[in-house]
């Protein structure tokens, strides 16, 4: 989900796609499970394809789940995933991060994953969230910090992936190390009552090494963020290659080991 001043880095070319579709609430909103009951409302902000909204919504039924984004195009990767799943009882509507199309007090928990790390004003965004809660509701967020990845063996390519990927994305107006900031931006949206988590992605299994590995190795050649880089001269074609074939190589290693790290909280509105 794009926002004020921002673009989006990553886009939605199918490398893309595979890796948020392999997200669930239990691989990715595990912080906020445990505060959600049957009935309640709940708005989930920059749905993305909508894997976790529907794995919400079942979590919530009879509840009801509004789900975001900034485009209608973007919109239609979740609507494709709920009547996928047969569900009827999400919500779909275009909407900014920064302002909101709610009344105050509406839902009973607003969620959103890797979204505040992609916009141009994260306080703004919380604060959004936050008026839009019911008092006593839950505003629960997730984020990466792409700083504190990291792997085994040492592998120069990625090195290069991570000082490509943290420049192109504050070209964009983004901040990549979001996950060490949540607790700063919501004390600074006016959140008094916030729990400070954090949960890592593993990837070290020879399936998950190729899956991990081969989407990145396409990803870095073919998604929005090859074409924003080369575009802004942040690297060359031959500079993309190298960084590909080197996600192959890690990917290719038997102690091959990769960990990303993500902030998280839960706020109380």
């Amino acid at each position: 989900m794009t926002g004020k001043d921002a673009v989006y880095t990553h886009g939605h070319h199918e490398s893309v796609l595979r890796s948020h579709r392999w997200r669930t609430a239990e691989n990715s909103a595990a912080h906020l499970l445990p505060h959600l009951r049957p009935g309640m409302t709940l708005l989930d902000v920059g749905c993305g394809p909508g894997t976790i909204t529907a794995d919400l919504a079942e979590r919530i039924a009879p509840g009801a789940v509004t789900a975001v984004e900034i485009t209608e195009e973007a919109l239609g990767l979740a609507r494709a995933e709920a009547a996928r799943r047969g569900r009827s009882d999400i919500a779909f509507a275009v909407a900014d991060a920064h302002a909101l199309k709610f009344p105050d007090d509406t839902f009973d928990v607003v969620h959103a994953h890797q979204v505040l790390q992609h916009v141009g004003d994260p306080v703004q965004a919380l604060r959004e969230m936050r008026r839009v809660c019911v008092p006593g509701g839950i505003v629960a967020v997730r984020d990466s910090d792409y700083a504190a990845f990291t792997w085994f063996p040492e592998t120069p390519e990625l090195d290069e992936w991570l000082d490509l990927y943290r420049r192109v994305a504050r070209a964009n107006g983004g901040e990549p190390d979001a996950g060490r900031r949540l607790l700063s931006w919501a004390r600074a949206a006016g959140f008094t009552d916030v729990s400070a988590t954090s949960s890592t992605w593993c990837f070290a299994t020879p399936d998950d090494r190729a899956w991990w590995g081969g989407m990145w190795a396409e990803r870095i050649l073919e998604s929005d963020m090859a074409r924003q880089a080369l575009a802004s001269g942040a690297a060359t074609e031959e500079d993309l290659r190298r960084v590909s074939a080197g996600w192959r190589t890690w990917a290719g290693q038997p102690d091959g080991w990769l960990s990303l790290l993500h902030g998280e909280l839960v706020c109380r509105a």
